[in-house]
C-alpha cells in the first residue's frame, strides 16, 4: 500500500533506489553504500584497501567515474528503451551518437588513464573501483550498445572481472539490467505517457 512507499521515501532521502538501511542508519548514494559495507563486514582488504595510497587510487577512480561513466552510460537506457516507450517514439538517432560519443570519450580514459595495462583498476587485485565500473557499463550492454566490442582492453578486463566476482552473482547482479530490455513491450497508460514524455525530452536537452 501506500504506507510501504513512503517508508521507501524516507529510506532513499535522495529518492534513489539504491538505499541501505542499517538500523536507525541510511544512506542513499551507492558507491558510499558499498564503502559503508566493505567497512561494516571487514570485507577482504582488495576490495577497499587499508594501503593508504591503493585507497586513494580507489578514491580517485570513484570521483573520476561519478563525473564520467556515470553521466553516460545509463542515458543509453534512457535513450534506447525508456523514453520510446514513454514517449511513443524512437528518438534521433543523433541523441544516441552523442551519448555514445560522450560514453565513448570516456572509455577511452578508463582504458588509457586507469586500466593501462594492468589486470584491474588499481593493480592486480580487484577492488570496489572494478565493481562500480561494471555494473555501469553492463548499463548499455543490456540495451543492446555493446561498449566492449572493438576493445580487446576492456573486454579482458570485464572477463577478468566476471571471474575474480563469480560468474554466478556476476549474472545474477545484471539480469535485472539485461531484463530492461523486454521493458519495451510493456503497454504504458497513455495518461502517464503524456505526462512523463515532456520529462523525459527535457532530460535530453
Amino acid at each position: 500500500g501506500s504506507s510501504n512507499s513512503e517508508g521507501a521515501a524516507k529510506v532513499s532521502l535522495l529518492k534513489r533506489v539504491p538505499a541501505l538501511k542499517d538500523g536507525d542508519f541510511t544512506l542513499a548514494e551507492c558507491t558510499a553504500i558499498l564503502l559503508y559495507l566493505s567497512r561494516k563486514y571487514n570485507t577482504p582488504d582488495h576490495w577497499y584497501p587499508a594501503d593508504i595510497q591503493k585507497r586513494a587510487q580507489v578514491d580517485e577512480y570513484l570521483s573520476w567515474h561519478h563525473a564520467n561513466i556515470r553521466a553516460n552510460a545509463p542515458k543509453t537506457m534512457w535513450i534506447k528503451v525508456l523514453i520510446p516507450l514513454f514517449t511513443g517514439q524512437p528518438l534521433p538517432t543523433e541523441k544516441l551518437q552523442e551519448v555514445m560519443e560522450g560514453l565513448s570519450a570516456s572509455l577511452k580514459q578508463l582504458e588509457e588513464r586507469f586500466l593501462q595495462d594492468k589486470a584491474f583498476i588499481i593493480g592486480s587485485e580487484i577492488s570496489l573501483a572494478d565493481l562500480v565500473a561494471i555494473v555501469e557499463l553492463m548499463q548499455p550492454v543490456g540495451v543492446g550498445c555493446d561498449v566492449f566490442e572493438d576493445r580487446p582492453r576492456l573486454l579482458q578486463w570485464r572477463q577478468r572481472v566476471e571471474e575474480a566476482v563469480g560468474k554466478e552473482l556476476f549474472f545474477q547482479a545484471h539480469e535485472m539490467i539485461l531484463k530492461i530490455k523486454e521493458l519495451s513491450n510493456i503497454q504504458i497508460d497513455p495518461r502517464l505517457k503524456e505526462h512523463l514524455a515532456p520529462v523525459l525530452m527535457k532530460m535530453l536537452k
